[in-house]
């Protein structure tokens, strides 16, 4: 049956019954989106939005039929006057940013046209707003990251005061990026005479809360550099091409203030495999990624750009060629003499009593810095709470942080798991081997 007898039948059936507002309804919903139909339907919807004032659905059918009529400011009045005009579609919520961007509000068409798109991740960008909104006068496409604002690098900019002597364990981590990394800067006269560059990259993986970020800290603070610490939302932009724009900005600054170490949290987000991805945008942003690690625009020496991730597997192996993130470390949770050195550190300052911290150290096999952080709230915790009933607080003891060791369970077994199929069954390339040595 077509949708003209459809509506012809539904017409006829009002006809008999006009009181009957279910058959209304469904002659209005047949009713929207077909051209040619605009006048009948706006009669429809005021004849039943009478006695459903606050029908959001008959307020969105209105804002249709207005926009098709070219009525603007008529739709903006509408919209306006809803209670709760954040339960609109994305749909609607995008007539309404076109009806704002035609009456010259163009921060509001932005705000409605960026809350459609957050609110549905499959509601997909509309060109010609997005072609609107870029060429208005007034809406700022932060062309430039920094413009060359010293109060914002200055926000960005950090010089750690952590080194590697607050980093507890993790010996054979710091070694290697001790040999690969901080003596060609300290030596860097004798390692150019050899024609080697000062700086590269260098990737950090293992289970998370095992020191990945804080690593990359203390190495800046080891070599004095300036450091960056960049996270997904700072690159990621709805926007087309910002993303680009933003991350091309980093390591601009990273390049004026070296000897710089630009720190990626997370990068697999952002250099996830390509064969994965399905929109252009992501590419882009990885393709963009890889042109500032090769230097092809600019000279790169001197900047340590350092990539965390909890899953390798993830990342385009391109990321993975010499010259790029060349220098892969496993940052595996920490062995019985780090996890006594963690546990040293973290209960500096705090009311402790003798602590036996090799007994603590041995309870907490395959605990994370993270783990061993929750076993020192969970020790607190019950002491607080003891201290509140009986008034009398007690300092941290080998006893209580034993018991706290008890309560909780390591995050890194989780990881392993899966680490271990990679490792097992996808690494011809030797990748993953470390973790294969850990295991054992």
């Amino acid at each position: 049956m077509s949708k003209e007898t459809e509506i012809k039948e539904l017409r006829q059936a009002l006809t008999a019954a006009p009181d009957n507002a279910y058959i209304r309804r469904l002659l209005i919903n047949k009713l929207r989106g077909v051209a040619g139909y605009e006048a009948e339907l706006e009669r429809e919807i005021n004849i039943l939005i009478k006695s459903k004032p606050n029908d959001l659905d008959l307020k969105e059918a209105l804002i249709e039929v207005y926009y098709a009529q070219g009525k603007n400011s008529t739709c903006l009045i509408i919209y306006e006057e809803l209670g709760h005009p954040e339960l609109l579609s994305p749909e609607i919520r995008l007539l309404v940013a076109k009806c704002y961007l035609r009456d010259g509000d163009h921060d509001r068409a932005r705000q409605l046209y960026e809350s459609a798109l957050e609110s549905d991740p499959l509601f997909l960008a509309d060109e010609e707003l997005d072609k609107a909104l870029r060429q208005s006068a007034d809406f700022d496409m932060r062309d430039d990251l920094f413009d060359d604002d010293e109060e914002d690098d200055d926000r960005i900019l950090t010089k750690p005061d952590t080194n590697f002597g607050d980093v507890g364990g993790m010996e054979g981590v710091k070694r290697e990026i001790d040999l690969k990394i901080i003596q060609p800067l300290q030596h860097a006269e004798l390692y150019k005479s050899y024609g080697k560059k000062i700086g590269g990259g260098i990737l950090l993986y293992g289970p998370p809360g095992c020191g990945k970020t804080f690593i990359a800290r203390a190495t800046a603070g080891q070599i004095d550099a300036n450091f960056i610490n960049v996270g997904l939302s700072d690159i990621l932009d709805m926007w087309v091409g910002n993303s680009e724009k933003q991350l091309a900005s980093y390591f601009e600054l990273a390049r004026e203030r070296k000897p710089c170490v630009l720190f990626f949290d997370e990068v697999d987000a952002l250099g996830a495999k390509r064969s994965d991805m399905k929109q252009s945008a992501g590419r882009n942003v990885i393709n963009q990624f890889l042109s500032e690690l090769d230097g092809i625009h600019a000279d790169n020496e001197g900047i340590l750009v350092i990539g965390a991730t909890n899953v390798p597997w993830h990342l385009d192996t391109a990321f993975r060629r010499p010259g790029r993130f060349d220098r892969i470390i496993f940052v595996p949770p920490p062995d019985e003499v780090g996890r006594a050195a963690i546990l040293q550190l973290k209960l500096a300052g705090k009311p402790t009593e003798a602590i036996d911290f090799n007994k603590v150290a041995k309870k907490t096999r395959d605990f994370s810095g993270a783990d061993l952080n929750a076993v020192i709230d969970i020790a607190v915790e019950g002491i607080l709470e003891e201290a509140i009933r009986t008034g009398t607080p007690k300092p941290i003891s080998t006893k209580h942080l034993l018991a706290a060791a008890d309560k909780h369970r390591p995050s890194t077994t989780e990881w392993f798991t899966t680490a271990k199929n990679y490792a097992m069954f996808a690494n011809k390339s030797g990748l993953y081997d470390d973790i294969l040595k850990y295991l054992k």
